[in-house]
């Protein structure tokens, strides 16, 4: 019996076929101990049978990959190879598409090289910016990146230009895999379906084989175009040796120059103003977030996005990089930028503009680490005061640092999931600009500011630390109230401590709670948290809470002698049917619908919502209790 299962392996049968033995067999009537027996060498026939077909299928693979490493060897023209490695990429993993991106030192972006299987001219003329769409992050990250639906993954920093260029090829499912010269992207090799498929790891490992030898073709095309190019320099060799010892002389000298301002205690301004010396033109020096430090701010209105992409591209680089009649240099520490100096000049001379960009970034350097090093001392202060306020000595310390404690402070503790020595930083500096005090822990921020309004403070720091770590950060804040807003404590005196740490779990219950209900990315205190407030606050304002929401119907049935409060709790109380609402106030329906139209005059549309409603009804039984409490 087992034969039957041989012969269907050795024709190459579909899997469906392998069911025939065992149809026939019951047809014949045989016992179940022959049908166990024949499912049994049916499965193992199959899994046989998958073998067979993956060896076939990786065999396939390397023949192909056999051919490519032959067509290498025998070099002659690189746009044949390449589009001998895409037409096999689009065959190998049986896609509609296949194509190849590179980049683009020039414009900071990536631009299509070869297309196999495209239709749409638009597609085909698509440059992408570092980091945009899919095959923009596999350039920006160098790490493979699929997708089974492009349009539903939010993974992906999506362009109009992009998607409809994409929508216009039909493309749903998208692999793309970086091409690699050591550590640098040169371009992106990717393969598409028009219809939603998922692609799995042999998939991305075979189109990084072919991206790997499709890397080793241009860059052997690169070695023998500088072949090319340095026979043909060798005629002109003496006057480009002297020329060059020239630019090096001249680069040294501003260098020295640039140094030696920096050792009279010179700043960024006078490296900048040394750089417009010796090249002329205009610069612009721009720190991590693109803000001017010094240059014309005439010139900074005319810089585009692409600008910032060819500084991504410069410290990618390691170079200057030029766009149009602008010559970028940028510098990172750590894959963080520093700095960014952007030029307009006649003057060629890149090293200058690379030196001063150096110079720049070890002068902000310094700047952080004297920064870092106060923003440390002010750490450890408002640890102090919230993990040991009772501690000596808490309130001198915090004057040495301008910070006065007797003065109405706010404590905001902030949730991120972003880079933690970023937003330390972020805190660290605002504390600093705002004579208040900043610590850093894991997963969230803590600063102790001066002001009066806890839920705006807590608005504005949310949003400004969000646009800084480019995630999401969350703000729970709260008043630390301290006795004798006017009067200095006295020396040793750690008046305030045990408020700042009782505002700081109250801050901290708050940033919880900003996140529980969805609103990540939100600063408020409790007062701005309704009735959720009243659980998280330790002041627990009730007569506060009853009045924002209650208060234009306790004051109309102040003013009237009406009964719109009373209303509501009979209304809510019937389940919110006018009929018997009239019934418990014995009072015609048409009444209660006049009430509930007043009622919704006072309060706004949309306070019957779930929500609303569930706060207003808390409110009222908080205000009746209130009443029943008066003697």
């Amino acid at each position: 019996m087992s034969t039957q299962f041989l012969e269907l392996l050795a024709r190459e049968a579909s899997a469906v076929e392998f069911e025939r033995p065992i149809i026939e067999a019951r047809a014949r009537g045989a016992d179940p101990a022959t049908i166990e027996e024949l499912e049994q060498a049916k499965v193992e026939a199959l899994k046989v049978r998958d073998l067979l077909k993956r060896r076939a299928r990786r065999e396939a693979e390397l023949s192909a990959l056999y051919d490519t490493a032959g067509d290498l060897a025998a070099l002659r023209d690189l746009d044949a190879v390449l589009e001998a490695i895409v037409h096999r990429a689009r065959q190998l993993l049986a896609t509609d598409v296949a194509y190849m991106t590179l980049h683009d030192p020039e414009q900071g972006d990536t631009y299509m090289r070869v297309t196999d299987g495209s239709i749409s001219a638009k597609f085909r003329a698509l440059r992408l910016a570092m980091g945009a769409g899919l095959g923009g992050l596999v350039a920006q990250t160098a790490t493979p990146y699929s997708t089974a639906d492009y349009f539903a993954d939010s993974r992906f920093r999506h362009k109009n230009h992009i998607d409809e260029a994409v929508k216009e090829e039909g493309l749903v499912a998208i692999l793309g895999v970086p091409l690699r010269l050591g550590q640098r992207v040169i371009g992106v090799l990717m393969a598409a379906n028009r219809s939603a498929r998922p692609f799995h790891q042999e998939e991305v490992s075979l189109l990084a084989s072919l991206a790997a030898h499709a890397a080793v073709a241009i860059d052997n095309a690169r070695l023998l175009q500088e072949t090319r190019n340095a026979l043909e320099e060798l005629s002109q060799a003496h006057r480009t040796a002297r020329a060059h010892g020239e630019a090096v002389e001249r680069a040294a000298l501003a260098h020295d120059r640039m140094t030696s301002l920096v050792l009279r205690g010179g700043g960024i301004e006078d490296v900048a103003a040394v750089v417009t010396d010796v090249l002329g033109g205009s610069l612009a020096v721009l720190d991590d977030l693109g803000r001017p430090l010094t240059g014309d701010v005439g010139e900074l209105a005319e810089l585009d996005s692409g600008v910032f992409e060819s500084a991504q591209a410069s410290r990618a680089l390691g170079r200057t990089v030029r766009r149009g009649d602008l010559r970028i240099a940028s510098v990172d520490v750590g894959g963080e930028p520093l700095c960014t100096l952007i030029l307009r000049s006649d003057d060629a001379d890149e090293r200058i503009l690379e030196r001063a960009a150096l110079v720049c970034a070890l002068l902000l350097l310094f700047r952080r680490s004297v920064a870092e090093a106060e923003g440390r001392v002010r750490g450890e202060l408002l640890d102090d005061l919230i993990s040991r306020p009772g501690s000596p000595g808490l309130a001198d310390r915090a004057r040495r640092l301008g910070v006065d404690l007797s003065a109405p402070h706010v404590v905001v503790v902030v949730r991120h999931e972003g880079q933690r020595e970023r937003a330390a930083f972020w805190a660290s500096s605002q504390a600093t600009l705002r004579h208040g005090l900043a610590a850093g822990r894991a997963g969230e921020v803590v600063l102790l500011l001066p002001g009066h309004n806890a839920g705006g403070v807590a608005q504005r720091v949310a949003a400004e630390l969000s646009a800084s770590l480019h995630v999401p950060a969350t703000a729970g804040a709260s008043k630390v109230c301290l006795p004798g807003a006017t009067a200095r404590p006295p020396e040793g005196d750690a008046s305030g401590a045990g408020d700042v740490a009782a505002a700081y779990q109250e801050a901290r219950r708050c940033a919880e709670a900003l996140i529980a209900l969805g609103r990540v990315g939100d600063g408020a205190s409790a007062a701005e948290l309704g009735f959720v407030g009243l659980l998280v606050g330790d002041g627990r304002d009730v007569r506060g809470f009853v009045g924002r929401v209650l208060g234009a119907v306790i004051d109309y049935d102040a003013r009237r002698g009406t009964a719109l409060s009373d209303t509501m709790a009979a209304y809510f109380g019937s389940g919110g049917s006018p009929s018997r609402t009239a019934e418990v106030m014995h009072i015609h329906v048409n009444t209660v619908t006049q009430r509930l139209d007043r009622i919704g005059k006072l309060l706004g549309d949309g306070w019957l919502e779930p929500e609303r409603a569930l706060e207003i009804q808390l409110a009222l039984r908080l205000h009746r209790l209130g009443h029943t409490s008066t003697p």
